[in-house]
Formats: structure tokens, sequence, C-alpha cells
């Protein structure tokens, strides 16, 4: 008996030596540092995984092959542009290029890059990689998939209106760009998403699916992709930022429905959502969980008119449909307090926006004049294609749509409301194949010619230019304001341009809104940018 009690004595010390010892090699392992060093090394190892609901899906995840935002802002967080925007400005700040100089004629650019920084591909960003991906655009004269590439710097290689005459590397880190004529708002064109860099052996690699298998520098990394459903990304840890990013992983989710998004943050499926319905804002408000995120104002929603097709090529026709939409009523119906109606084709925020402008008053009488002087005293039938998915600018495409049916009924236009996935509704307006459409534009860079040449001027048809409206004064106009130098007198170019373009009526514009977030009260370090997309980098989720 004696025997077995001292067996089990020295099993049991046996034991509380063995669990020690364990405890000691655990103690070791976190004392020695190592542990901690790997997790500190690039941002916290438990930084979490914020899941932002949306109300459309990405097109595509090549940026420079997509206008739209839902696309722009996953794209953002894998690639990378030269130059960048200030966190809440557009002031143009170092990013890749740390460095650049301008000659005296405003033709030349040389961009000094960081170095030692590699793509998530393992391979190197370098100044042969810049030309690459330049030169990719320049020479490609695909105005489909690089639209972006055509209205903000005139055309591609060899076309009379091309901005950009030539890309040449300079050793390994110098890239000296070299342009036909001189571009004001050159390093904020830069600066946009559409221009991040892409790694070029990954381009070559995936060929045409390099669109759903992105590889940049940025602090994030494509992991994958369900379509209509989630996009994720993963922590890029060996960004070349020390101690970012902060998050392991971002799930952009798509929720088509506003307030079943909104019911899903409350309830905790979801952390931070956009397209919250102005009437939602007293919820969030009241919900000590959660918090509102205001963007800078900075775009606007129109109803465009395709003026190569009838009646609308005819400038009374679209004055008098100008004149039946009751503005102020859609403000207050659906942007309840958050947008104010809109007289110009770009916001009040932007330089150059000219408020002297006498807005189309809502005059159903003067609407049926015109209609009967253009010849069409009953009025006609015609398609309105309204927009499938919440934006910045247009909170309900459907219910926008609805109300302007009905003040157009008032003067005999009768509208069939046309709609589709999202995707194929913008490649069929950029197309040319919408009559009358609904649409709207977040700027990109805090320029006048970022709303005018982009969307209005007769180089961008085929690419953002979905009125496909083109006027030669305008024209002029416009790239005398990209050549001058004095801010002032592009002002007042810009200026006259509205004053044209407010006369001949491409488009009605609608509202400009001031876009709501809402997300949980713990996410800390999100900065919504007027440009309507912004990176994740620094934000935190605890």
């Amino acid at each position: 008996m004696r025997k077995r009690i001292l067996t089990a004595i020295v099993l049991l010390l046996l034991f509380a030596l063995a669990l020690a010892g364990c405890s000691g090699k655990t103690n070791s392992v976190k004392n020695d540092g190592k542990e901690d060093a790997k997790k500190s090394a690039n941002g916290s190892s438990n930084g979490g995984t914020l899941v932002y609901a949306r109300g459309g899906d990405a097109v595509k995840l090549d940026s420079i092959m997509v206008t739209d935002g839902e696309s722009l802002i996953v794209t953002h967080q894998i690639l990378e542009t030269l130059v960048d925007y200030e966190k809440q400005t557009t002031e143009v700040v170092p990013n890749l290029a740390k460095d650049w100089k301008i000659s005296d004629d405003g033709l030349t650019y040389t961009f000094i890059l960081e170095e030692g920084i590699q793509f998530t591909d393992g391979t190197d960003f370098n100044a042969d990689a810049v030309v690459e991906n330049i030169m990719r655009w320049h020479k490609s004269k695909d105005e489909a998939n690089f639209a972006y590439y055509k209205s903000q710097f005139g055309g591609f290689e060899g076309e009379e209106s091309a901005v950009i005459k030539d890309v040449k590397a300079d050793g390994d880190y110098k890239v000296v760009i070299t342009l036909n004529r001189p571009q004001a708002p050159f390093l904020k064109n830069l600066a946009m998403v559409p221009f991040g860099m892409s790694s070029p052996t990954a381009i070559k690699k995936y060929g045409d699916k390099y669109s759903e298998n992105p590889v940049g520098t940025g602090p994030f990394k494509f992991e994958s992709w369900q379509r209509s459903d989630k996009i994720t990304l993963v922590k890029n840890e060996n960004y070349w930022k020390d101690g970012l990013p902060k998050l392991d992983k971002i799930i952009f989710k798509v929720i088509k429905d506003n307030s079943a998004r909104l019911n899903d943050l409350i309830i905790g499926q979801v952390d931070l959502i956009d397209g919250l319905n102005p009437s939602d804002i007293g919820k969030v408000n009241d919900n000590d969980k959660l918090q509102i995120f205001e963007r800078p104002s900075m775009n606007v929603g129109y109803l465009g008119f395709n003026v190569e097709k009838e009646p609308f090529n005819d400038v009374k026709v679209r004055r008098a449909l100008s004149h039946a939409i009751n503005k102020q009523a859609l403000i207050d119906n659906f942007y309840e307090g958050t947008a104010q109606a809109a007289k110009n084709p770009m916001p009040p925020s932007v330089g150059g926006y000219n408020d002297e402008i006498i807005d189309y008053e809502f005059d159903l009488k003067k609407a049926k004049q015109l209609l009967e002087e253009a010849g069409y005293k009953d009025g006609f039938k015609m398609d309105l294609w309204a927009m499938p998915v919440p934006r910045p600018y247009m909170p309900n495409g459907q219910k926008v749509a609805e109300a302007i049916q009905a003040d157009f009924e008032k003067i005999g236009v009768e509208v069939n409301i046309v709609s589709m996935e999202w995707a194929t509704y913008l490649e069929k307006v950029q197309a040319g194949e919408s009559p009358m459409f609904m649409l709207g534009w977040t700027g990109d860079n805090g320029d006048a010619d970022n709303f005018l040449y982009a969307l209005l001027d007769k180089d961008s048809i085929g690419s953002n230019n979905y009125s496909r409206y083109a006027n030669e004064d305008v024209h002029k106009l416009l790239i005398e304001a990209q050549t001058a130098t004095d801010e002032e007198k592009r002002n007042e170019i810009y200026k006259e341009v509205q004053q044209i373009i407010h006369d001949d009526a491409p488009w009605v514009p609608l509202a400009h809104s001031v876009p709501q977030l809402a997300g949980l009260k713990t996410i800390k370090g999100f900065f919504p940018h007027p440009t309507g997309s912004q990176s994740f980098a620094e934000t935190t989720l605890k």
C-alpha cells in the first residue's frame, strides 16, 4: 500500500515538474521578445477584419479599366499612385514618387521614386515598372477599357489631343514624362485612383484575367472575389510604410438594399456601410454603438440626354425637360437635408464654379411651350434608364426615376423606366445605347477640369462623356484652361464654359449631396475623402 502511495507521489511530482517545464518554455518564448517583435513589425497581428457593406459589386479590379466607385475603392487598397492626395483634401503629396521637378515650360515632369519597394508578387517597383504602366495605357488606343486615361489625358499615342508625349526611365528610380502641351491639373490627375501602378509581371501572367487578379504595392493584397457577394483583401505583411496597415483583412460585402445594410450594421453583421438613407441618420445617431461618417461634398447627380438620339438632338426638348423637373421636391423627398439642388455640372466646392447662372426653374407651362415649339405638342414616349445601385449622389435611383416620370407625365412625355445589372448599365450607357439616363460623378481631384473636360468635352466621348455632347467653343476653352498657369484666368474660363453648357442643356444637374456613411463607434482612423475613395491603411477596429 505504502509502495503504491509513494509511486503515486513520485508520479505527481514528475507531472508537476513537466508542467513547470512547459510553463517555463512558454515564458521563455514570450520573454525573448521575438514573438512580440514579429507582431509589431508591421502593425498589430490582431488588427481584426473590417466588413464594409455597400450597395453594388465591383466591375473590375484593374483600376485603369473602370470608372465606378465600387471598383475603385477596392483597387485603392491594392494599387498605389505616384503621387497622392492629402488625407482629407485634394492637395497633392508624395507617394511612390518621393519628389518631382517640373520644367519652366511645364512640358517635362521628372519623378524621383522611393527605393526598395516591391509589388506583392515579389517583383521590384522601379522606373521601368512605371514606364510599362503608363505606356500600357498610352499605347492602347482602347477608349472603352481605358476611359479614364483618355478623359484625363486627352488621348492616346499619336492622337492630336494627347497630353502625354513620352515616358522614359532615367536609371532605376527616376522617371521623365514629357507632355505635348502643358496641363495645369497634371499632378492631380496622376494622383487619381485609376492611375495606380500594377505589377508588369502580373499583367503578363494573367492577361485578360488580370482585372480579377490585381497585384500592386498597396497596404492590402487581393485574396478572393465571390461575384455579387464579397471581395476579400488581406494585409500586405511587407508593406513599405512602417506600422501599416493596422487591419488584418477587409471584406467588401454587397448588400443591395440600403435598409437591409443598416440593419446588418445594427445587429453586428457588418462594421461599416455606405449609402445610408438620409431618413435613417437619426436612427444611427440614437444608437450609442454607432457613429456617422460624413464625406465632404464634391459630386453631382444628373439626368443625362444622349444628344445624338432624337428627340434629344433638339436643344428645345432638352430645355423643356429641364423646366419639368421639380428638383427641390427631389431634395426634400430623397435627400432629406443632405443635398442642395444643382444648376451646374460641378459643385460649388470646386474652384471656378459659376454661381451667377440662373437655373431652369420648375415651370410646366414653359416646358409645354418649348415642346410645342420643337414639334412635340402632344409629347412623346421615351425610355429612362435608372441607376440600379445607390450612390452618394443618388441614394435611390429607382425612386428618383419614378418622381421624374411623374413630372414628365404632366407635360405629355410618357416615360418607361429601364434598369439592369450595374456593370451592364455602365457599359451600355458608355456605348451610347441609352436615350435618357441617370448617373452622377464624384470629383477625382478637386479640379474643374475633372468635371467639365472629363464629362462634357468632345475628347471624352466614348469614355466619360455619356451624353456624347460636343461643342467646339467649349472644347477650345477647356484646352485653354488646361494650359493656363494663372488660376484666376482658369476660373474665369470655367465660368464661361458652364454658361455655354447650361444653355445647351445636355444634362439636367439634379443634386450635390453630402454622402453619409455609418459604422461602429470602435472604428478609428477612417477619414472619408471628398473623392469618394480612401485608403484603409490607418483604420483600426477595436
